[in-house]
């Protein structure tokens, strides 16, 4: 029996009356409600060896009365206890209020199956793309939907214009083409499957990609053959891939642009090291119209990928392989024998090739009018000279071999006899090569316009001379880098004949190149047009003023970086030779040219429209003067390094008003507020500070 006190409603706000079959509440009132809430959270709460809620009605009285002080204490934990009690049934009633509510309709509960036909029988290619941007569920499916799988309506009937979208396009492209190209680039951390997913969907709402380059990918979620296969889906006129550094991609994503890319002419695959031969022979049989194919550091790729690309693609034109271990004499004989009739450019480099892959070269490359040899350390001269004399390279024009051991003298000599076409050949880390190659080469190349020579240290000044004497009426560029041979001859003939075809000489990076060989060239070339001494720091005024004296032609470019001899007497005497003609001059690194010479440049030069003044000690007087200048053209400035150049210079800078391309790097005098005013006014120029 509870006690008269302890049912008082002085107690607690509610009452608990005591029936026979347990607690019960009047349910008319909220009260009645609140209470039965507040019950039903009591009892759930009951300890699992108990089964009462209390032990004894007093332990009730004492949990419920109001009292003396002994029982305040209670009393207030109490009511800190109820108060939780009710926040636990409030929560309670929410719960099951939500359990009560029946679940609301969602396309999510639809299988993949339901869902993907329902997307593609959307209208039209903005619908899709707008459905692609829902959940990375729909953007899946929408990858995977081909066009031939859409809905005969979305496929048929186009969607209504854009009015917004086609002002704008005729507004920012008056002079594009009608349907142009659409062409993606993915670099690095873009380069993933849901963004490459996503670019094929919005692609895929015009025509679908047609040129797309992967450069790199994500280190943990980077482009996998399901990136390839949107691709494959939503861009069937793609045209142009290219695949370099793409870890991921195996010969099922090269199988699904295979299957669904069959406009594809340009394959580049640069270190895709699980592409085989499987993906190779899938490309060749899906895609026949292939005219170019690049494959480097692709360890899987051997001789059967490039024979079936040889038996399928019939009209391949352009070839490079590069560092691909596996490739031998068989692939790249298939190769060329099956596309003889179109095969134009060759690239081989890195390859365990011998000279049975030269020699198949010589016979069937009947249309080869480029060819690229590099590090080909199989290769021997008997190979070089058996695909000279197989007389196929008839339509050969231009020759590049780098770092092959066998070009030797009579190599280059068999293929100036037996290539009649060759206008350019490029010989880079040839040590065998020497001066009486180099003559026998000059004499039956009857049409030869650039040679270039590169670390071929057995040619001298004797060879070059010999060159220049007995070289075609249509020679014109003869480029020399780092060649330590070329030096001072201890004597020059008395007579030396001319070399008026030349326009063009380049002569970098030869430490014993000297004023004295410097007016002999001079003597013999005086037509020349481009004249590049980087890197001759042996050069002085005196060779460079023997030059400008034999020069009968008009300099257009004159480059002397790194000529640290050279000062402002040999600068001035150039402008004011070729002043009228000369449009680009470096004079990066030469320290001692000051504001003389910008003196004597502003007051010459009419048509110069590039300067690099990189490390010179110019300062503002000087850029002061190339301000002021009249009739003044220039359009690129480098100040680059120049510390006496200030903010007083700045302000003249403003005033260039034809300046597209200005340096300021490194000059430690101007502050950051006086570049900020200068890309105000000018704000088309692009500024590196």
């Amino acid at each position: 029996e509870v006690s008269d006190r302890e049912r008082s409603p002085s107690c607690f706000p509610f009452s608990f009356p005591r029936r026979e079959s347990g607690c019960c509440f009047s349910r008319g009132s909220l009260q009645g409600k609140y209470c039965s809430c507040v019950s039903l959270m009591m009892c759930s709460s009951i300890a699992s060896d108990g089964g009462c809620l209390v032990s004894a009605p007093a332990e009730l009285s004492r949990m419920f009365c109001r009292g003396g002080g002994a029982v305040v204490q209670q009393r207030k934990r109490s009511l800190v206890a109820a108060s939780a009690v009710a926040a636990a049934a409030a929560e309670c009633m929410r719960a099951s209020k939500k359990q009560r509510q029946p679940p609301q309709p969602s396309l999510d509960v639809l299988p993949d199956e339901c869902l993907f036909e329902v997307l593609r029988r959307l209208p039209g290619g903005r619908e899709r793309a707008d459905s692609a941007c829902v959940s990375r569920r729909w953007l899946a499916l929408l990858a995977s939907i081909r066009i031939s799988e859409l809905g005969h309506a979305a496929a048929a009937a186009p969607s209504l214009p854009d009015l917004n979208e086609e002002f704008v396009m005729e507004e920012d492209t008056d002079d594009s083409p009608a349907d142009p190209c659409v062409e993606r680039v993915l670099e690095g951390n873009e380069a993933t499957d849901v963004r490459l997913a996503a670019m094929a969907v919005v692609a895929g709402s015009r025509r679908g990609l047609e040129k797309l380059a992967i450069r790199g990918s994500h280190p943990s979620r980077g482009v996998t053959d399901q990136g390839l296969l949107a691709v494959a889906c939503g861009s069937p006129n793609l045209c142009s891939l290219s695949l370099w550094d793409v870890p991921l991609v195996t010969d099922a994503g090269l199988a699904e642009i295979a299957a669904g890319c069959p406009s594809l002419e340009r394959l580049d695959i640069t270190s895709c090291p699980l592409i085989t031969d499987k993906g190779l022979a899938a490309i060749a049989q899906g895609c026949p119209n292939l005219v170019s194919l690049t494959i480097e550091a692709c360890s899987g790729v051997g001789n059967e990928g490039l024979r079936a690309i040889g038996r399928c693609c019939l009209k391949l034109q352009a070839v490079s392989i590069k560092n691909c271990v596996h490739v031998g004499d068989q692939g790249i004989s298939s190769l060329v024998c099956s596309a003889s009739a179109s095969l134009a450019k060759i690239r081989l480099q890195g390859l365990n090739i011998t000279d049975a892959s030269l020699a198949v070269i010589g016979y069937y490359g009947k249309a080869v009018t480029d060819l690229t040899l590099a590090r080909l350390a199989a290769v021997g001269e008997r190979g070089f000279w058996v695909m000279a004399n197989a007389a196929g390279l008839q339509k050969l024009r231009c020759m590049s071999v780098t770092s092959c051991l066998g070009v030797t003298d009579l190599a280059i000599t068999c293929i100036a006899k037996f290539c009649p076409g060759l206008k350019q050949l490029c010989l880079r880390k040839c040590g065998h090569v020497s001066d009486a190659g180099l003559k026998a080469f000059t004499e039956s190349a009857k049409v030869m316009e650039n040679l270039q020579l590169e670390e071929c240290n057995r040619v001298t000044l004797v060879g070059v001379l010999a060159c220049l004497i007995n070289c075609s009426q249509k020679f014109r560029a003869l480029s020399l880098v780092k060649c330590t041979g070329v030096k001072d001859v201890c004597s020059a003939p008395a007579q030396l004949p001319v070399c008026k075809s030349l326009r063009f000489l380049t002569i970098k990076d030869c430490p014993g190149f000297t004023d004295a060989s410097l007016a002999v060239v001079g003597m013999i070339c005086p037509q020349l047009e481009q004249v590049d001494l980087s890197g001759l720091g042996e050069v002085t005024d005196n060779g460079l003023l023997l030059l400008i004296k034999s020069s009968e032609g008009s300099l257009v470019k004159v480059d002397l970086s790194g000529c640290k001899n050279i000062t402002d007497v040999a600068v001035s005497s150039l402008v004011k030779a070729h002043g009228k003609s000369v449009k680009q001059v470096s004079l990066e690194g030469c320290s001692k040219i000051t504001d003389a010479s910008l003196f004597c440049i502003s007051e010459n030069c009419t048509e110069l429209a590039e300067l690099d003044l990189s490390n010179c000690m110019v300062s503002d007087s000087g850029v002061a003067s190339l301000a002021s200048a009249k009739h003044f053209k220039l359009r690129v400035l480098s100040l680059f390094g120049c510390s006496k150049v200030t903010q007083v210079g700045v302000q003249f800078l403003g005033s260039m008003g034809k300046l597209e391309g200005l340096n300021l790097q490194y000059c430690n005098m101007i502050g950051n507020h006086n570049i900020a005013s200068l890309e105000k006014q000018l704000w088309w120029c692009d500024i590196l500070a």
